[in-house]
C-alpha cells in the first residue's frame, strides 16, 4: 500500500464519515445524528460547510477522526464513483461497507508501519502475508464487504502486531495495556518502551513524559497534555491521536507526524 492510499482524501470521497456514522451531542459533537443521516453541515458537493471552524462550532470530534483512506476507496473503487445521492439504492450497502473498509485500512496502516521496523524482521514474512490477506479483503465487492465479519481478522492481525511490539520494545517498559489512566498525573513519567495499547489517557497530564518507543496503538489521548513529551520512535501512533490531544512546540514526535494546528506554540 502506498502512503497516499492510507491517508484520507476527502475531495475523492462522498462525505461518508459525515453520513454513515452516528454521533451524539457531547463535548465532541454539538448535536445528535443518526447513522445513515447526512450531517446538517454537509454540502451538496460532499464538502463540510464548517470545515475551517469545526472546533469552535462544537464539532471537535470530526477533527480527530481518520478513515485511513477508506472513504475514497469505497467511493471511487468499491462503488466505481457512483455516489449515494444519485444512486440512492446503493446507499445502505455503501454505508454498511464503509466502517468495515475503515477497519481494514487501519490494519493496513499498522501492518505497513510494522514492515518498516528492523526489529520486526523475524516476522516480516508473516506481516507480508497478513498485509496481502487484508488487502484482498479490502478489494472485495460491495455486498461482500457489507457482510464481512471483520472482527476475527482484526484479532489475528492484532496478535501479530503484538509480536511486533514485543520485538521492537525488546522486553523493556511497563505493561499498561488497557490501563485506566484517565486524568492521571504522569508529568515526567518514565513510560519509555511501555505497552500502552488501548490505554485510557483521557485528560492525563503527560507533560515532559518519556514515551519513546512506547506501543501506543489504540491509546486514547483525548484532552491529554503532551507538552514537552517525547514520542520519538513510538509505535503505531497516528495523527488522529495527536489531534485529540494537547501539546506544544516542544513536544517531540515521529518524523512522519505533525504538530496539530491547535497546539500551543
Amino acid at each position: 500500500m502506498t502512503d497516499h492510499a492510507l491517508r484520507a482524501d476527502c475531495a475523492s470521497c462522498f462525505g461518508l464519515c459525515c453520513v454513515a456514522l452516528p454521533f451524539a451531542a457531547s463535548a465532541d459533537f454539538a448535536t445528535d445524528k443518526a447513522a445513515g443521516t447526512p450531517c446538517a453541515n454537509l454540502l451538496d458537493d460532499f464538502r463540510c460547510g464548517i470545515h475551517s471552524r469545526l472546533r469552535e462550532s462544537g464539532f471537535a470530534g470530526c477533527t480527530v477522526y481518520d478513515c485511513f483512506g477508506a472513504g475514497q476507496r469505497i467511493s471511487q473503487e468499491t462503488f466505481g464513483g457512483r455516489d449515494w445521492r444519485r444512486h440512492p439504492r446503493s446507499a445502505r450497502t455503501m454505508f454498511t461497507a464503509f466502517p468495515v473498509m475503515r477497519q481494514l485500512h487501519e490494519l493496513l496502516f499498522y501492518l505497513t508501519e510494522a514492515l518498516t521496523l528492523p526489529a520486526a524482521r523475524p516476522v516480516h514474512d508473516d506481516l507480508r502475508a497478513a498485509l496481502e490477506d487484508t488487502e484482498r479483503l479490502a478489494g472485495s465487492g460491495p455486498d461482500d464487504l457489507a457482510a464481512l465479519d471483520v472482527s476475527g481478522h482484526r484479532d489475528r492481525v492484532s496478535e501479530l502486531l503484538l509480536r511486533v511490539s514485543e520485538l521492537a520494545r525488546g522486553g523493556r517498559g511497563k505493561n499498561r495495556r488497557g490501563a485506566d489512566l484517565i486524568g492521571k498525573k504522569l508529568r515526567r513519567a518514565n513510560l519509555r518502551a511501555a505497552n500502552l495499547r488501548g490505554a485510557l489517557l483521557i485528560g492525563a497530564d503527560l507533560r515532559e513524559a518519556d514515551l519513546r518507543d512506547a506501543d501506543l496503538i489504540g491509546a486514547d489521548f483525548r484532552g491529554a497534555d503532551l507538552a514537552g513529551a517525547d514520542l520519538t520512535g513510538s509505535l503505531f501512533l497516528t495523527q488522529a491521536q495527536l489531534n485529540a490531544a494537547r501539546g506544544d512546540a516542544t513536544t517531540r514526535l515521529p518524523a512522519a507526524l505533525a504538530h496539530p494546528a491547535h497546539w500551543r506554540p
